[in-house]
């Protein structure tokens, strides 16, 4: 972090500081920031550019951050997989050159947003991973009703069910069997949790689908989370999940590329005999 700071207070940047990070920079880390750097509060302000420093949480985090502002984001990890952030701290001086040079590249990544019949989400109703309806309770299933552009698909009986971009293909849906997908694929998938037939799989479709969601449960009430973003909502509510108007930019670089990140990340194809 140090030395990310004094690369760019060299090139003389307007440094805006997320005010519980900046903080921590001071109080934990005992880091001295340059006397130009702003403090943030909120999330009113403007950049070139956005960089995360954390795990693919904090990545996901910068994205709610950002919103429909079109700020492209590069993620630094310092957590563990970091499928998301995924330039190692070594590389930092040779990404804020590049940045620098224009010798990036930005992709744009679908969101979904999510809608009730009745009120509304608590907090952002947008996520970049996911969707997900959940059971509330550890033991007893919950029913959910899937149509599709209006049209039924099945009910599922099971934990729950996840509505998951290309970006999160990767993340909560692969650990229950959902595909991975390319981004910028224009697809959704519909992976369902844990459920309670042997015909139930995965499922993709196009990203200009509209899914709606009627659940129903013991208890009458389940889980919505978006991107690990949990609330309860009670049966009686109808969930709408669609493609948000915007996407998120995610700045890349050169020979950067998605199938390399899954055989560095996720070891794909990698025989453990060899």
């Amino acid at each position: 972090m140090q030395k990310l700071l004094c690369l760019l207070e060299e090139r003389e940047a307007d440094l805006l500081v997320d005010a519980n990070f900046y903080h921590f920079l001071i109080d934990d880390l005992q880091i001295a920031m340059p006397p130009s750097a702003r403090v943030i509060n909120d999330d009113v302000f403007d950049a070139d550019v956005l960089i995360s420093m954390g795990g693919d949480g904090s990545f996901l985090e910068a994205a709610r951050r950002v919103g429909d502002k079109g700020i492209p984001i590069v993620g630094v990890n310092m957590g563990r997989l970091g499928f998301l952030a995924d330039i190692v701290p070594e590389d930092i001086e040779t990404v804020i050159q590049q940045i620098y040079d224009e010798d990036c590249c930005v992709e744009e990544r679908c969101v979904l947003q999510l809608s009730y019949d009745q009120g509304a989400p608590e907090g952002y109703p947008y996520a970049l991973n996911e969707v997900a309806v959940l059971k509330r309770e550890l033991s007893s299933m919950i029913s959910i009703r899937v149509d599709i552009n209006g049209e039924y698909l099945t009910t599922y009986q099971a934990d729950g069910l996840i509505i998951n971009t290309p970006t999160g293909s990767t993340g909560y849906a692969l650990s229950v069997g959902g595909p991975i997908m390319q981004p910028g694929s224009r697809t959704l998938g519909l992976v369902p949790v844990a459920p309670h037939s042997l015909t139930v799989r995965p499922l993709t479709l196009t990203d200009d689908a509209v899914i709606t969601l009627t659940v129903s449960s013991r208890n009458h009430r389940f889980l919505v989370a978006l991107d690990g973003r949990s609330e309860q909502c009670s049966e009686d509510v109808r969930l709408t999940i669609r493609r948000a108007p915007y996407t998120v930019k995610v700045l890349k670089r050169p020979g950067q590329s998605f199938f390399r990140t899954l055989r560095t990340k996720l070891m794909w194809g990698t025989d453990v005999r060899e």
